[in-house]
């Protein structure tokens, strides 16, 4: 019997899969102050170090014309659009890997994210207290890097030791994995981060399946004061620190002031448009953090739509289809059969999907089509 499902049919779906974002950096940065701007939770913002301990957990939905425009024609029951959660985790310190300033808590906490957005102050004021006394982006973000490379190094040590005793035998494979290991602690005594070593990709591979804190994708968000975020920053000395340090490790920066995404926090939403165009600004710093999560991670969004749900789906660049499908239920990617497919642009030049099948844009496509951003998508399947 053929089945289909646009998102999920009468069967009971699985839980999607939510980007986690871990927000992090020094005491009175700015983290929270950013953490309540964008997720509206409320977190507890104070000038003192440690008003953070547990990690606030805020859920963002992620703003797609795309979806809009397909809930506009269907008129769905519900409308779901794809989340990312962040986690604003406590202030990290010097010596938070070997437990201080509850920094094993603190590290565990970034040990279950997907990447990691670390703040970096980059304005003077003096009435915001410094926990090492001044601003220094370069210092700052050495401090976080270190802490997250010495609990690293633990781990790798631990991995080490592992895999060479259960190689004693001969075994090829865990002497190899123990070999590359050992290669990645020499790397890492010498302060630097997993993410940055240089090896075959299979070996790679085989690095992240440590669940390693400091080879994970990064984005530095560089806290400007808000006279240098709207004058031009370009040419700032504390944004260049960042942006050199982001440069050299391949990871990316985004210029931000938290205080102006708070006053944009506060706004209802038909205001926060005219407000930021009387800044100057095209985008609010969410959508640009979205934006650097997305192409971060490597990730795309497929979209589904009918009568009941239009929504949106995070998936992987380089996903076929039946793995697409699998996000929604595994019953789609055990019975997939194929996946009738059109480009969200076609279709809205069309008008309707009647229209887009008439002009033959509807594609059927098999197992190993690749998904693109923006495709709608009707899978079908049988169990």
């Amino acid at each position: 019997m053929l089945r289909f499902a646009a998102s999920g049919g009468a069967f009971k779906r699985e839980v999607n899969t939510v980007m986690k974002l871990g927000i992090v950096g020094l005491p009175n940065v700015g983290k929270s102050t950013l953490f309540n701007a964008i997720t509206n939770a409320g977190a507890e913002s104070a000038n003192y170090p440690f008003c953070t301990i547990d990690p606030n957990v805020g859920m963002v939905t992620v703003p797609d014309e795309r979806l809009d425009w397909l809930a506009e024609q269907y008129q769905p029951k519900k409308k779901t659009p794809a989340v990312i959660e962040f986690v604003d985790i406590a202030g990290l310190v010097k010596g938070a890997s070997k437990g201080e300033g509850l920094g094993n808590k603190f590290l565990s906490n970034i040990r279950a994210t997907d990447a990691i957005v670390h703040v970096v102050r980059c304005f003077d004021d003096e009435n915001v207290i410094h926990v090492e006394g001044n601003t220094d982006p370069k210092r700052d973000i050495d401090i976080i890097d270190l802490e997250l490379i010495m609990a690293d190094i633990e781990m790798v040590e631990r991995r080490i030791e592992k895999a060479a005793k259960a190689g004693k035998g001969g075994d090829k494979t865990f002497l190899h994995e123990a070999d590359v290991f050992r290669g990645l602690l020499e790397h890492l005594n010498n302060g630097q981060s997993a993410r940055t070593y240089d090896c075959e990709p299979e070996d790679y591979a085989l690095i992240q399946t440590s669940d390693l804190l400091s080879i994970k994708p990064i984005i530095y968000a560089a806290n400007l004061d808000e006279a240098t975020f709207s004058a031009g920053y370009e040419d700032y000395p504390y944004y260049l620190q960042v942006k050199e340090i982001a440069d050299a490790q391949g990871a990316q920066v985004l210029p931000i002031c938290a205080k102006v995404e708070q006053e944009i926090g506060e706004l209802e939403p038909e205001e926060r448009g005219m407000f930021l165009e009387e800044l100057g600004i095209q985008e609010s710093g969410l959508d640009r953090l979205i934006r650097c999560s997305y192409s971060l991670l490597g990730l795309i969004s497929f979209l589904t739509c009918g009568s009941d749900e239009c929504r949106a789906w995070t998936i992987k660049k380089g996903f076929k289809a039946p793995q697409a499908a699998g996000k929604i239920h595994s019953d789609f990617e055990r019975g997939f059969i194929r996946a009738e497919i059109v480009a969200f642009d076609a279709l809205k030049a069309c008008g309707t999907m009647a229209a887009a099948k008439e002009k033959g844009l509807v594609r059927s496509e098999g197992k190993e089509y690749v998904m693109q951003d923006g495709d709608v998508t009707l899978f079908r399947f049988n169990v």
